[in-house]
C-alpha cells in the first residue's frame, strides 16, 4: 500500500520529473489499492469552479463531475455515486444554475463510482440519457452485465433507461455546443472520451481550446488480456480495445486535460494554482501526452506478462 505521504498527488507544483511520469502509472493500478471501497476523496466535496465559458467542474474532490451550460439547457457528464447527486446538486446551484436545466446525462463509463447517481438524476430533472453502446446493458442492469460481475469491485447501483444510444464519433448538441463522443473502450466496453471546444476565460475572444475528458484506461488484476488455464479472457475484444484506445487518445488534439477522475489530470494541485491563474492551469497537453503514454505502456507491460505466463516461460 502507498503511504499517504508518498503519493504522487500529493507534491509541490516542482516535483521531479520522473514522478510527473509516473503519475499516470499510480492511476491504473488506484483500483488494485482500494478494492472498491469508496474513497474519502470521492465524496469530500470542493467548491465548484470554471473550466471554460460554457464549462464547469461540479464534481467531488476526485470523483469528476462536469456542467455544459447552453443557452436552452445544460448537459451533465457523470453522475458518479449513488450518494452524490445532492453534492452535484448543490456545486450547480452555487454556480447559479438550476438543476432542473439538466437536459443530457452523459458519462465516462458505466462502473457504479461514475454512473450509480443516474436514475436519481434522472427522477428529479428527467434529463435524457445518452450512454455509449458497449456500455448501454451495464447501465440499464445497474452494472449486474458488467464483465467483471459480480466482483466485488463492481458494485450494483439503479438501473437506469438509456434514451440514446452512442456510437463512436457521435456528436451531442443542445443550445448551440456541441461534444463528440470517443468510444476508447478497455476499461469497460463503452468507455467513452468526450471532447468539445471552447474558450477560455482571459484568453484573446478568437482564440478556442480542444478539451478532452478521458474516460479511463485502467485495470486491476481482475482483467484477463490472454486466456489461461481457469480463466477466459475478460471479453473477446479486450486487448484490440485498449489498443484502439490509447490510438485514439494519442491522435486527439488536446489544450485542456481532464478526466473522470481529478487524479488523471492532477486536478487537486491545479486547483491550488487556479485563483491566481484562473483556468488556465488546465492548458496542459504535455500532462495529457505523458498521461496517455504511461498508461499505454503501463497496459502493453501487463499484456506481455500475460502473454508469457500462458506460454508456460
Amino acid at each position: 500500500m502507498i503511504a499517504r505521504s508518498q503519493h504522487p498527488y500529493h507534491r509541490s507544483p516542482h516535483s521531479a520529473k520522473q514522478i510527473d511520469a509516473m503519475r499516470p502509472i499510480f492511476s491504473c493500478l488506484l483500483p488494485l489499492l482500494i478494492q472498491a471501497q469508496v474513497q474519502p476523496s470521492w465524496t469530500k466535496p470542493i467548491a465548484p469552479f470554471q473550466i471554460a465559458d460554457n464549462l464547469y467542474y461540479v464534481g467531488s474532490q476526485d470523483l469528476a463531475s462536469y456542467l455544459v451550460v447552453t443557452p436552452t439547457g445544460n448537459i451533465l457528464i457523470n453522475t458518479n455515486l449513488v450518494t452524490s447527486p445532492p453534492q452535484i446538486r448543490a456545486s450547480v446551484q452555487a454556480l447559479g444554475f438550476r438543476w432542473n436545466d439538466t437536459k443530457i446525462l452523459l458519462n465516462s463509463q458505466a462502473h457504479y463510482d461514475h454512473a450509480a447517481g443516474t436514475a436519481e438524476v434522472i427522477r428529479h430533472t428527467q434529463a435524457k440519457n445518452m450512454v455509449m453502446d458497449g456500455d448501454v446493458r451495464t447501465m440499464e442492469t445497474g452494472g449486474r452485465a458488467d464483465f467483471l460481475a459480480p466482483s466485488p469491485n463492481i458494485p450494483a447501483y439503479p438501473p437506469a433507461h438509456v434514451d440514446r444510444v452512442l456510437h463512436d464519433q457521435d456528436t451531442v448538441t443542445l443550445g448551440g455546443v456541441t461534444l463528440t463522443a470517443h468510444k476508447t473502450a478497455g476499461h469497460t466496453p463503452g468507455c467513452t472520451t468526450w471532447t468539445m471546444r471552447s474558450h477560455l476565460p482571459g484568453e484573446p475572444a478568437q482564440a478556442l481550446r480542444n478539451i478532452v475528458i478521458i474516460g479511463g484506461t485502467g485495470f486491476w488484476s481482475e482483467y484477463h488480456f490472454v486466456a489461461a488455464p481457469g480463466h477466459p479472457v475478460s471479453y473477446p475484444s479486450i486487448v484490440q480495445d485498449f489498443q484502439h484506445t490509447f490510438s485514439v487518445l494519442r491522435a486527439l488534439p488536446c489544450d485542456v486535460f481532464l478526466g473522470a477522475h481529478g487524479q488523471y489530470f492532477d486536478m487537486l494541485a491545479k486547483r491550488k494554482r487556479y485563483p491566481h491563474a484562473g483556468p488556465a492551469v488546465f492548458i496542459d497537453p504535455d500532462g495529457y501526452k505523458n498521461y496517455v503514454a504511461a498508461t499505454q505502456q503501463t497496459f502493453e507491460k501487463e499484456l506481455s506478462k500475460q502473454e508469457a505466463a500462458a506460454g508456460g516461460d
